[in-house]
């Protein structure tokens, strides 16, 4: 399932995830900010991965849709001087997991682009109204492209856009639509199912445990792909999912791993939690863990299975190159296996070669086609059929997903 198959975030399909009204997150309430030193690096004219052969005036690169066809190039180059570009940060750069991952992907931009371009960034801000008003004082000190990154920042994002439109504006893991604001992820889901299937054939019991961050589709989906993994090689695996309600808040991710093991859980994993606690949680019970945005294989050698991981640098790097070759153009993307966006993190020494194998003959075919474990028959944990036999989602229905697969022990809370 190649996201080429139209627009990915419609608005009508997503209009239900506003009405979740996320609470700020991640982080302590302060904001900082730092500017990267120019690197040595020699500038490029060519982005370092393959854009499917980009020709003409407008932005092309795999796994990318424009708005339409007469959305704007916009022109956010400065007149003279280095490109100033912005990330803001739901967390600390250091958390081990999605803001760290965010960051890399900024270092790496800085990096290839060396004295062409100053990068800058804000971390451990709250997602709220305050989110706009870091986003101007950024346009205000010269930044032309700015990176958000994290779903509750979307409508302050949406609010500059519109205000602002000789900036161009990159958001992640939303769906709002502009002429300067674009929507970056990818197809997660895959490798939640692979790690899925690393826990599940580790589970003795058949009980494992699952924290996950917001009931939003982005996390539920996740959540449903990681069950369907662990039944695949443990078809008799049940997962008991608890919603931390968080991003980012280390305390509560090990004392909720720290529950799921008491009550019985003998393998843990997480979706959509920055950091690494339940990790620690994990260790100290001698539990295997599935971790998430970061490969945490040298600091939890014992217990370690595999993650998702992400690498922001496959499109963030081509989409600052547009702006220099005059461009950039507002649209999706949605990274896949198949460009290198989402990879499957190293496996860990107790996962066998035989789940491996399995894992690895899996990862072969999602890399053709992405977000394939949706299809019928498939039914929901109340005893509900979801997809008939053969019926395959539509790319819609996923970023709008709103149920629990059969196999999860949980629910979604009513919003």
């Amino acid at each position: 399932m190649k996201r080429t198959r139209g627009r990915a975030f419609a608005s009508i399909a997503l209009a239900a995830v506003v009405s979740i009204g996320l609470a700020a997150c991640g982080g302590d309430d302060s904001s900082s900010e730092s500017v990267a030193p120019n690197t040595e690096a020699t500038p490029s004219s060519e982005a370092p991965m393959d854009t499917d052969g980009a020709g003409g005036d407008r932005f092309e690169m795999a796994n990318f849709t424009p708005w339409s066809d007469d959305t704007p190039v916009i022109d956010c180059l400065p007149e003279e001087g280095p490109l100033k570009a912005a990330w803001v940060y739901v967390g600390p750069i250091n958390d081990g997991g999605w803001t760290q991952a965010h960051n890399e992907g900024r270092l790496a931009v800085q990096e290839y682009f060396g004295d062409r371009i100053e990068t800058t960034y804000k971390e451990n801000v709250p997602e709220g109204p305050q989110v706009l008003q870091t986003v101007e004082d950024l346009i205000a000190d010269g930044n032309t492209v700015i990176f958000g990154t994290s779903f509750g920042f979307q409508d302050s994002f949406a609010a500059a856009a519109e205000k602002y439109p000789d900036v161009c504006f990159e958001f992640a893991t939303g769906f709002l639509e502009g002429p300067n604001l674009s929507q970056f992820y990818g197809s997660a889901e895959d490798t939640d199912y692979l790690t899925g299937m690393a826990a599940g054939a580790a589970s003795k019991t058949g009980k494992l445990g699952l924290l996950a961050a917001f009931p939003i589709p982005e996390v539920v989906r996740g959540v449903n792909a990681w069950t369907m993994g662990a039944r695949a090689t443990n078809p008799d695996a049940e997962v008991t999912v608890v919603w931390t309600n968080t991003w980012f808040d280390p305390a509560k991710e090990r004392q909720t791993a720290e529950a799921l093991i008491a009550d019985g859980a003998d393998v843990i994993g997480v979706k959509a939690q920055d950091s690494p606690a339940s990790g620690d949680a994990a260790a100290a019970a001698g539990v295997p863990w599935a971790g998430y945005d970061s490969d945490q294989s040298a600091n939890y050698p014992e217990v370690w299975l595999t993650a998702t991981t992400y690498h922001w640098e496959v499109y963030e790097i081509p989409r600052i190159q547009a702006i220099f070759d005059g461009k950039w153009i507002a649209g999706n993307y949605y990274g896949a296996l198949n460009d290198g966006f989402v990879r499957l993190a190293p496996f860990g020494k107790i996962v066998s070669q035989e789940t491996q194998d399995l894992i690895n003959a899996k990862l072969a075919e999602f890399t053709e086609k992405p977000g394939s474990m949706f299809i019928g028959p498939l039914s929901d944990n109340k005893g509900n059929v979801v997809l008939e036999d053969g019926v395959l989602h539509t790319f819609g229905e996923l970023m709008s997903m709103m149920y629990l697969v059969e196999g999860v022990i949980g629910e979604i809370p009513a919003s």
